[in-house]
């Protein structure tokens, strides 16, 4: 049984404008799923029809198999957790952690096992008589996180719960969820905008644009077989670089603004039957290297270097545009220098040039429209 099931959920605004349309899916018990995409994407929107804040257009959630799309946000066994942490400021930690334990009537005893319970658990012990003033940024959302815990729900809700903290708090709260996620097996949905935190934090990871569903697959498949330029562009840091390509004669190779890059034996049954025809080449920084005497590649200049440590980042320009590549050498590239531009063959990702769907296989696509 499913911990929830969408099926055809959709919520519109007037008769022409929808927020999300026509999105099935379906989160196992126990399992993390991130809702991630850009701003206005509808992932928020989702989550609140999830627990009943919004009401859905059409389609049908079910949750734990019961279907709710007409129960009362209170009765739907489910926890938000929100970007703003939402506690009373005159009460205790304590008692912001019990608060909602109390409303529901709970025996005070019970109350204060489940309390001390969660404050064990996320390290709150020692902060149980302070008021949310007294309190950091990172132990406020520690104190959010305690107050869904409490009420044991069936499904968790986290709506960008970490945009307000900074870079460190962030980490540090991915790893303290990811911990939570680990000790309570309970079914829990989060929502991002920030890819970086769905690809650490995500079982599986549904992509949204423009109020779709783009894919649905683990945080490795979105980013090694992406279902579109879209999903390709949107996972990844840096951004894939995606080049206007045309197939070879032999269906072996494909040709970017004068260069020839060769591909591997799975891409080249993807474009059986393709020759000559237009596609869009994606390539991953770490797939596209520099190959001074490669006559084959693409001629390129190094615009700016960013070195990161283990890591530096080169970033190219030629005839096609801006691109990046990432580089493990001990030796630090130098602006200004030219090169032609090579691709590992098994790396390449393609796509229709027309739709952007990827012509490798992809887990989790969504269906066509």
């Amino acid at each position: 049984m499913s911990g929830v099931e969408l099926i055809g959920v959709g919520k519109t605004f007037g008769r022409d404008s929808f927020a999300v349309k026509d999105v099935s899916l379906s989160v196992a018990t126990g399992e993390f799923l991130v809702l991630v995409g850009p701003s206005g994407c509808g992932k928020s929107t989702l989550l609140r029809m999830v627990a009943g804040l919004e009401e859905a257009s059409a389609g049908e959630i079910r949750i734990a198999g019961r279907r709710v799309n007409d129960v009362a946000p209170r009765d739907r066994d489910v926890a938000m957790v929100f970007q703003n942490y939402a506690l009373y400021p005159h009460m205790t930690v304590f008692e912001n952690l019990a608060f909602g334990l109390k409303l529901r009537k709970v025996p005070r005893e019970e109350q204060r096992r489940r309390v001390q319970a969660a404050a064990a658990m996320l390290g709150l012990e020692r902060y149980l008589e302070r008021r949310p003033r007294e309190l950091s940024g990172g132990e406020r959302q520690r104190v959010a996180l305690g107050r869904a815990m409490v009420r044991e729900p069936l499904v968790f809700l986290f709506d960008e719960p970490l945009s307000n903290l900074d870079a460190r708090l962030r980490v540090e709260m991915r790893a303290e969820i990811r911990r939570l996620h680990r000790r309570v097996r309970a079914t829990m949905i989060y929502v991002t905008h920030d890819q970086v935190e769905a690809m650490t934090m995500g079982d599986r990871i549904a992509v949204l644009n423009a109020g779709e569903l783009q894919q649905v697959a683990d945080p490795r498949t979105l980013y090694a077989r992406p279902a579109n330029t879209f999903v390709a562009g949107f996972i990844g840091t840096p951004p894939v670089n995606l080049f206007e390509g045309r197939v070879s004669a032999d269906g072996r190779s494909v040709e970017v603004a004068g260069a020839v890059w060769s591909v591997g034996e799975e891409q080249r049954s993807a474009l059986a039957g393709r020759a000559g025809a237009a596609v869009t080449v994606g390539v991953r920084p770490e797939d596209l290297q520099p190959a001074a005497a490669d006559a084959r590649g693409l001629a390129a200049q190094i615009e700016l270097v960013e070195p990161l440590g283990s890591e530096t980042l080169v970033h190219w320009v030629s005839r096609t545009g801006s691109h990046v590549s990432r580089d493990t050498s001990a030796e630090l590239p130098v602006s200004g220098t030219s090169a032609s531009l090579a691709v590992r063959p098994d790396g390449v990702l393609l796509f229709d040039a027309a739709s952007g769907a990827s012509l490798l296989d992809a887990q989790g696509a969504a269906a066509p429209r």
